[in-house]
């Protein structure tokens, strides 16, 4: 297919909006961060809840360019919401997102492949740029492909990147800084295809090519009509009802079709320099990962280091940060005078402000891990090898990928079963998603371990083994709630699972840095507002009361009698106790004190509870203010007031071990997230399903956390 081409260019212009599309597992984000790296804002494409990642560079002093990340996708006939994103942003001119050009990322080790969605969107005649990423493992398995035979046979520019070693960047930018040629010829002739409805469509609309109007045939449910074409989409409608077409068997002879051409065009530009290729390291190393008995064993034990490392690693920068915040406290309460001022700053601000920063370390070692095993392709291997597990429990392989992403937080986790084509297995998903430990419970976890584990020395520690407990208790407990729906939600969809193993890859640590920075800037400042809210909030209403209550407890404690009884520094702190108790937050704890009793909670936890439905991490906070509040000395940590406190009935430990395991386990199964219930509604599009969800979960926190405390009191 020789072509000849009409010219594009783009230098009167002040700003290029470019699209980055291409299959799952290109290389197309890689790309995009590359060529963006900071420049980077994330928020949703119109009209849906699909992420939508835009970046900027300046090409020139003059022209900038706004790269629009698009979401993988295989072919233009989408199957799921994503790929519907990616097939209206194309085929839409009148998209917010349609581009000035498009760059196609293409994986140049198995061009095959990509070439179908390259050959359809060349047949859109769109200014387009063809990106072979990945020459250096083209190169590396000695294939040699001839760059300017493809341009020529396809008819556009054709550049070849490495993203992750950035090689070839500079020519992809002067690439879009030159005139783009537009082919005038179609990849194949869609016309023989359906001639008659062709036509007729091509009369009532004006479009660039053949295809445009063979997307119309095929994908007329998918196509967005604007209020004043509504009647072009009559007429159309009107023409494929007077004429039904088997729209699945026109779609196979089209990719016969477009395979044929494919297939003789990689043989003139591909030379393979030996014909017998021996066993990749890659294959190799999956015969290892993915075995049925061997792939369960490494992943579990890869499991087991991350949390090993989490717990050993963090203890050296969380003491550094706790030590760091008891000084400022120590030395702004000698400093500054006293007064309510103080007070909020000490046992409100920098009280929260702790319980915030000092799991930092935790949750930038979490996401290390998670963007290391994501880079390095092993995660895909983990979907893999779970779906044959998951069919059991009513989901498949794709069903993975929300579930492990829900470790770092449910709610992009949830957006994600968008690709699971099933609306019984997507639901599933959905509903069980939550009961994975997120990063949300992961600072409670870890106060909850440290204040009733034994520390041991070394990189193995009983610490590490109960969070990675916990973990798998969650994924045990969604396993469980998934085989429950399987037979509850009922549906006569047959669902499939398809998933390209990408080659491994040493991780591109810009792009780990990228993924950690995101996050922890989204802890520190989304979850941090939340927490700090909530701790001023909590200080105001722990530090005072109704009537004249304080002041009561004050004169009571001035009396001869009792400063004969006690000494300065016991009056102090049993005052503040009383003071904590006979308080608006006390008032509120003691009145659901009755409802978490036999969960072995006392008020102070309860407050916590009702404060952590906003958001799960709070609960830190809001330990932090009430123990600062009622505990006088600012020279100790939250968790060293913590685990001195005593239970007035008891004489022992507030924290016991039986007190700590149910309240991690509430923690486990509890839906504390109101942001996860919002997105839940935003994509089922009904409130009984958040409802149903809550109560559910709700329900399961409450006895499983009742019959852990009576097992172990």
């Amino acid at each position: 297919m020789e072509a000849n081409q009409s010219i594009i260019s783009f230098s009167e212009k002040t700003s290029l909006k470019v699209a980055l599309v291409g299959n799952p597992n290109s290389g197309k984000s890689t790309l995009f961060n590359a060529l963006t790296g900071l420049h980077q804002k994330t928020g949703n494409f119109p009209g849906v809840t699909v992420d939508k990642k835009s970046g900027y560079l300046k090409l020139t002093p003059s022209l900038t360019a706004e790269f629009i990340d698009l979401p993988g996708t295989y072919s233009l006939y989408p199957k799921s919401l994503d790929e519907r994103v990616a097939f209206d942003a194309l085929c839409n001119p009148e998209n917010e997102d349609y581009p000035d050009v498009t760059i196609i990322v293409a994986d140049a080790s198995n061009l095959k492949r990509n070439l179908f969605l390259v050959s359809q969107i060349i047949d859109l005649k769109m200014p387009v740029i063809l990106a072979l990423n990945m020459m250096d493992l083209v190169e590396k398995e000695g294939d040699v492909i001839d760059i300017i035979r493809l341009s020529e046979k396809l008819g556009v520019k054709v550049v070849g990147v490495s993203a992750r070693s950035k090689e070839g960047l500079k020519a992809l930018k002067q690439a879009l800084l030159e005139p783009i040629p537009v082919p005038q010829y179609d990849f194949i002739d869609v016309k023989k295809l359906a001639s008659e409805v062709i036509d007729k469509i091509t009369e009532v609309v004006n479009l660039k090519s053949d295809f445009e109007a063979f997307q119309m045939i095929s994908n007329f449910s998918q196509i967005h009509f604007s209020n004043k074409n509504s009647d072009k989409k009559d007429k159309i409608a009107a023409i494929l009802n007077a004429k039904p077409i088997d729209c699945e068997k026109l779609q196979s002879q089209e990719a016969v079709d477009r395979y044929r051409t494919i297939n003789r065009i990689v043989e003139e530009c591909i030379t393979h320099q030996s014909a017998i290729k021996t066993e990749s390291f890659t294959h190799k190393l999956d015969s290892i990962l993915t075995h049925r008995v061997w792939g369960y064993v490494i992943f579990l034990t890869v499991l087991f280091f991350i949390f090993q490392s989490i717990f050993f690693l963090a203890s050296f920068p969380m003491e550094w940060i706790e030590t760091s915040f008891v000084v400022v406290a120590d030395y702004a309460a000698k400093m500054l005078p006293q007064g309510e001022l103080t007070n909020l700053f000490i046992n409100g601000i920098l009280a929260g402000l702790s319980g915030i920063v000092v799991f930092v370390p935790q949750i930038v070692l979490l996401f290390t891990f998670i963007a290391i095993l994501e880079d390095t392709g092993y995660m895909a291997r983990v979907s893999f090898i779970m779906d044959k597990l998951m069919r059991k429990f009513g989901l498949n392989g794709r069903s993975v990928i929300p579930l492990m992403s829900g470790v770092a937080c449910a709610i992009p986790a949830i957006m994600s079963t968008r690709t699971i084509s099933s609306w019984k297995e997507r639901m599933i998903t959905i509903m069980v998603t939550p009961l994975m430990s997120c990063s949300a419970r992961l600072p409670v976890y870890t106060l909850l371990i440290s204040l009733i584990v034994p520390q041991t020395t070394g990189f193995f520690n009983y610490q590490g083994l109960i969070l990675m407990s916990l973990y798998l208790i969650g994924f045990i407990a969604a396993m469980a709630a998934a085989f429950t729906m399987k037979w509850i939600l009922k549906s006569k969809e047959k669902s499939y699972f398809i998933m390209e193993l990408p080659v491994y890859r040493t991780p591109q640590w810009k792009t780990v840095g990228l993924v950690i920075f995101d996050k922890v800037k989204l802890f520190l400042l989304d979850a941090g507002k939340i927490i700090l809210a909530i701790s001023v909030i909590l200080w105001f209403l722990s530090s005072h009361a109704p009537d004249n209550r304080l002041v009561t407890i004050d004169k009571k404690y001035e009396s001869p009698e009792m400063v004969l009884k006690y000494s300065p520094q016991e009056r102090e702190v049993i005052s503040a106790s009383e003071k904590l108790e006979a308080s608006y937050a006390g008032i509120l704890g003691k009145a659901i004190e009755p409802a978490i009793a036999p969960l072995g909670f006392d008020w102070k936890i309860g407050i916590a509870l009702v404060t952590s439905f906003a958001a799960r991490e709070v609960f830190v906070g809001t330990m932090a203010t009430i123990y600062s509040v009622g505990n006088t000395d600012n020279s100790q940590t939250i968790r060293s007031k913590m685990k001195e406190e005593i239970n007035p009935k008891t004489g022992l430990p507030q924290f016991t071990v039986a007190v700590g395991f149910s309240l991690m386990i509430f923690y486990a199964f509890a839906m504390q997230c109101m942001s996860t219930l919002a997105v839940v509604y935003r994509e089922t599009k009904s409130r009984k399903w958040p409802a149903i969800q809550f109560v559910f979960m709700t329900a399961l926190a409450y006895f499983s956390s009742l019959i852990v405390y009576h097992l172990l009191k």
